[in-house]
């Protein structure tokens, strides 16, 4: 919005201002931080409601994630009102709580493009808007990112720049968040850490750390005695005078709270906690904090959803939205159909390691925060003995994994392919090198749509593959999966990987008996004598429907499902090599390092030559978009599988 014309609409803001106690729409006339610091303070509590309306309005008609950026309205006004941005850096951790972030940053008119293919990122991105501090999709980042711009800051002598790292929505339980606090204690960074404390993750949160988030407290008396007494100690000189000034505080807080704080343990001062959806209060006491330098932290008690009355009552359902709703009503716009559906495969795997745990007493699921999401809560509900929640922590998962393995259990570690990633290192020490018996599902392998190049499972096969020990699957259906997990619990297979997609398999009667797959035994779909597709996991639908329009063609196409990349069915592939010279490999994993890669290096170490040509993610990051739309922009659709063959056969 131009000068002008804002300058008209404050005129009009202000002649409505004496005429009555509420002006309508202030929303439309923020752009920018710098419109929204223009606007009274007593009309901020307008603003909020203005900015909850237009995110459910938003959302309602394009599905997203929901109850975390409601919860922050108030915290996101507050933050864009008082600080400087971009010039101060706020850093949101687990960025779906960023909504209204992007809308006061000149990001509302394209808003409605959130999620969607060429659209806005559903989380914070550098490459979009200079008000994005810092790229997140992950959690537990925040502390760390921020720490680090801090002491830029100083060593740039940026001394009047802020950094403001928002966690919460259960980042404070991931280990990084505890690296990132432990370092900031040793030093006098000008960061301030805001606690958005709502006691939930996508489930609710849990652990020790999430109860004391909970119940600690400041009392009135605690400040007044605090700020008192301060004014005596900081007269204090000496070499070690701050020292003595930080234990005294720290002994104060004990007494008269009646537990220690582990922030001011960390010297680290420690403010609240406050009610965040007080815009007034919060606005006063951020003012406050500003001028504080060194570390410090505003514990924000939140409501997850605020504002939506089912959001606030179902907050794991309503963290994300996956379709249209009626605002009003919250019930979905979009018809469902009737027809029956083949499952998801996380609901595949819920269902069937509750079937194997019954009958094998030695199971267990493990899952870092996403009970839901991959469906182990059925066996939480079922067996709530035998099912664990560690929280936003993939490295225990996977060593806690490797601990109940060794004492003889059998862990299945449900973890989603990209956020695996951030446990590498304990798969190695933990799990393989010691050749321990834990089953690793990981859920939403390959491209998983709207939320972009932070989520994509794409490397894992690629990481997996180097790793002795290891056995890496994926099963092209429902029934498969169920027994690519029979298999894994079968006793001495050591470490395990079983890949599968995120969405819908293909089958609707999927429940079928369950038998053991043989170790590295692929199987071969059709016969073909022109050109040979090899392929693993779910894509191997694709690729039979594309050998099946090359017969229409008059082409004869195979297609060999490998089913394992870790160990190769090298029966399987003599075969191929022996009779095919034209070979396309395809997989949902990056090009580099994959399915591919492991065919080449077998077909060059057998002394066979063939032309092969490598379909999978390519050597850059995917963005956001429909499973659909993505998957063709990468090439790995039926067309341009059909494409590649005919090139081939020409």
């Amino acid at each position: 919005m131009g000068n002008s014309l804002y300058l008209h609409s404050v005129k009009k803001y202000t002649a409505l201002r004496g005429m009555n106690d509420k002006v309508n729409k202030l929303l439309p006339l923020i752009d920018s931080p710098e419109d929204l610091k223009k606007v009274d303070e007593q009309d901020l509590a307008q603003v909020c409601d203005e900015l909850r309306d237009f995110i459910i309005d938003a959302v309602s008609c394009n599905p997203g994630h929901f109850g975390a950026s409601l919860g922050v309205v108030e915290l996101t006004v507050a933050l864009q009102y008082v600080f400087n941005t971009p010039e101060d850096k706020i850093i949101w951790d687990v960025g779906h709580q960023a909504y209204g972030h992007k809308i006061l940053t000149g990001r509302k008119d394209q808003f409605h493009t959130n999620r969607k293919y060429k659209g806005l990122s559903g989380f914070p991105n550098i490459n979009e808007s200079e008000f994005d501090a810092f790229g997140v999709g992950h959690s537990s980042t925040s502390i760390s990112a921020a720490l680090g711009m801090a002491i830029a800051a100083q060593q740039m002598g940026k001394t009047k720049q802020q950094s403001i790292a928002v966690i919460g929505d259960g980042s404070m339980t991931g280990g990084q968040a505890f690296e990132g606090l432990n370092n900031l204690s040793t030093t006098k960074a000008n960061m301030l850490i805001v606690l958005n404390d709502n006691n939930m993750a996508i489930d609710p949160a849990v652990g020790g750390l999430s109860d004391y988030l909970v119940d600690i407290s400041t009392s009135h008396t605690y400040n007044k005695i605090r700020k008192e007494m301060m004014k005596g100690i900081e007269k204090l000189t000496g070499p070690n005078a701050q020292d003595k000034i930080v234990a005294i505080n720290n002994s104060i807080k004990s007494l008269l709270t009646k537990q220690s704080n582990i922030f001011e343990g960390l010297n680290i001062r420690y403010f609240g906690p406050v009610d965040g959806h007080d815009i007034n209060h919060l606005v006063k006491v951020l003012k406050d904090l500003k001028d504080i330098p060194g570390p410090k932290v505003l514990h924000c008690i939140t409501k997850k959803g605020k504002g939506f009355k089912l959001a606030e009552e179902n907050q794991t359902a309503w963290h994300a939205t996956g379709a249209k709703f009626d605002k009003t009503t919250g019930k979905k716009t979009e018809p469902e159909s009737t027809k029956p559906r083949p499952p998801k495969y996380q609901e595949v795997f819920g269902q069937t390691i509750v079937e194997l745990a019954k009958k094998n007493e030695k199971i267990v699921g493990v899952t870092p925060a996403m009970p839901s999401g991959c469906s182990l809560n059925i066996m939480m509900d079922e067996m709530p003995d035998r099912a664990f929640d560690v929280g936003i922590a993939e490295q225990h998962a996977v060593t806690f994994s490797a601990g109940m393995a060794i004492s003889g259990l059998m862990p299945f570690c449900n973890i989603y392919s990209t956020f695996m990633q951030r446990a590498y290192d304990q798969v190695i020490h933990d799990v393989a090198i010691q050749n321990l018996n834990v089953v690793f599902c990981l859920d939403r392998g390959g491209l998983v749509g709207a939320d972009g190049a932070t989520h994509h499972g794409v490397y894992d096969l690629s990481f997996f593959r180097p790793i002795p020990n290891m056995t890496i699957c994926s099963p092209r259906n429902e029934s498969e999966l169920r027994n690519l997990m029979y298999t894994a619990q079968l006793p001495n297979k050591g470490p395990f990987v079983i890949r599968y997609p995120r969405g819908l398999g293909i089958t609707i009667d999927w429940k079928t008996p369950m038998q053991e797959i043989e170790i590295g035994r692929g199987e071969v779909l059709k016969e073909g004598s022109d050109i040979a597709f090899v392929t693993l996991g779910p894509i191997t639908n694709k690729a039979l429907q594309v050998c099946e329009k090359l017969a229409s063609e008059g082409y004869s196409a195979a297609l060999y499902d490998l089913r394992f990349v870790k160990p190769l069915d090298e029966e399987l592939l003599h075969s191929l090599f022996r009779t095919h010279t034209k070979v396309i490999t395809v997989e949902d994993n990056s090009v580099i390092g994959g399915v591919g890669t492991a065919v080449i290096e077998f077909m060059v170490e057998n002394g066979y030559h063939a032309t092969v040509k490598k379909m999978g993610i390519p050597d850059s990051f995917v963005d956001h978009g429909t499973q659909t739309e993505l998957y063709a922009e990468c090439g790995l659709d039926k067309k341009t599988m059909l494409k590649n063959a005919l090139e081939m056969l020409q």
